[in-house]
């Protein structure tokens, strides 16, 4: 099955309480609720917008067969799907239950030059009250004199400038996720039908299409007055300096398990030694590697033939997928998925292709191969490693 990963071309984080703050190149975005004062309420909040190139989307959405991106479906097993993630910085004050509502922004923004509490602040670029720089558009909402785009709406309270960003509302376009107290904070969301809208030519605004203006994200609940109420979600952005930018995880079935004239059997018995093939162990970032599966029992059948049976090829069974890991930080960057990471075959071997380009390079990962042999799910970590470089 096919996985990559595209990164932002740019964000920035909105401040309430610091309307013509620009944060476009902060290591950090954030949804935030703040009392600022505490014997005094006064709540201020936060949102962060994140936009992907058009160029990229293009470039990743080419490589699915357009009959399954016409047939895309938001669930977890439909023909393709595009989710945002967003990996956790600083989790503080949550509730017992905290919300974060996703949108497709409805408006153009610049993305700035400026850090949180620079001094002077930066105003290059969007803040709470202007879409661009200081001085220069505002968001386009009534109480600046501007109709909503069609289908677009905002919010704000009367108690802060107006502003806060534009997007686009109804529940084909809304993604939501709620953390409970103990849970990853990490997002995940599924946003394949905004993606298609973005990357669709034809029909109407907002009904079938949509400009890309990127995404803004939101806390559920804001300006809550109350002292006790300050959930604080901070992500890393894609000016971060570790390796856990957002991204754009776009996945696709291109599963085909059509051995042909081959007279290769399914592996059907335990133990099992699995090795990998055409692996170099080396690749650049643009790369693009078909990774082959060899495959036999540990203790193969003794049968009369003129080569020795430790030769014998088999397939994998059809439930049967991989997964990647970084080898340092033993974290999952492509999880097992029984949809998207389903191993292939033909009429040499099982096999899967992975898109390099999504790999932080200059780092070691780890393949990692899960199969369901003769009622038994086994995972296989053999030691199959390999190295992303810098083209």
């Amino acid at each position: 099955m096919a996985v990559l990963k595209i990164f932002p071309d740019k964000d920035a984080t909105l401040y309430s309480l610091f309307p013509n703050m620009n944060t476009g190149l902060d290591e950090i975005v954030e949804a935030t609720e703040t009392v600022f004062a505490y014997s005094n309420p006064n709540p201020q909040t936060s949102r962060f917008l994140i936009q992907f190139a058009n160029e990229d989307l293009a470039s990743a959405i080419s490589l699915i067969p357009q009959s399954l991106f016409n047939s895309g479906s938001t669930t977890s097993t439909g023909s393709w799907n595009a989710k945002l993630q967003c990996s956790i910085a600083t989790a503080t004050g949550l509730a017992v239950e905290t919300s974060i509502d996703c949108f497709p922004t409805a408006q153009q923004w610049g993305m700035g030059t400026g850090r949180y509490l620079d001094d002077p602040i930066s105003t290059d670029g969007c803040s709470w009250i202007w879409a661009e720089y200081s001085g220069s558009t505002p968001w386009q909402i009534p109480a600046n004199g501007y109709n909503f785009p069609v289908g677009a709406t905002a919010s704000y309270t009367s108690s802060v400038p107006a502003g806060g960003g534009v997007w686009y509302t109804g529940s084909k376009y809304t993604s939501s996720v709620t953390f409970s107290y103990r849970t990853n904070k990490d997002i995940n969301l599924d946003v394949t039908n905004t993606v298609k809208a973005w990357t669709t030519s034809s029909g109407t605004v907002p009904t079938d299409k949509l400009p890309n203006y990127g995404f803004l994200l939101k806390q559920n609940l804001e300006f809550v007055d109350n002292k006790n109420y300050q959930p604080e979600l901070k992500y890393f952005s894609v000016d971060t300096n570790t390796i856990y930018p957002p991204a754009l995880q776009i996945s696709w079935k291109d599963f085909v398990f059509n051995t042909g004239s081959s007279t290769q059997t399914i592996l059907n018995t335990l133990p099992a030694t699995i090795t990998l093939a055409q692996n170099p162990g080396v690749f650049y970032s643009e790369s693009i590697n078909r990774f082959r599966i060899n495959a036999r029992p540990e203790y193969p059948i003794q049968l009369w033939q003129t080569e020795s049976v430790y030769l014998n090829n088999y397939y994998l069974p059809t439930a049967s997928y991989y997964a990647i890991k970084d080898l340092e930080t033993n974290e999952y960057i492509v999880d097992f998925d029984s949809v998207y990471t389903k191993l292939s075959a033909d009429s040499t071997s099982s096999y899967f292709e992975l898109y390099m380009n999504f790999l932080e390079p200059e780092r070691y990962y780890a393949i990692l191969i899960q199969s369901t042999i003769n009622g038994s799910t086994v995972v296989f970590n053999d030691q199959y490693y390999f190295k992303v470089i810098n083209g």
